[in-house]
């Protein structure tokens, strides 16, 4: 649970500016999505796999 304390005085946007921050660092709505649809283990190996190509991939690029 993400409590924001508001100090006396503080504008309201600035503490939801801070709260909204807050809620994306922790990742939840992400989770919440990954949650919903089950990932099969080989599925989720493949998709880690590419990535790793496509980041070699362009490592490469930006070397040559």
């Amino acid at each position: 649970m993400l409590v924001i304390p508001v100090k006396d005085g503080e504008n309201i946007e600035r503490a939801l500016k801070r709260f909204k921050r807050k809620f994306d660092r922790t990742k939840t709505m992400r989770q919440l999505r990954e949650r919903q649809t089950f990932t099969k283990p080989s599925v989720a190996k493949r998709a880690k796999v590419q990535k790793a190509q496509y980041i070699q991939h362009l490592r490469d690029q930006e070397n040559i």
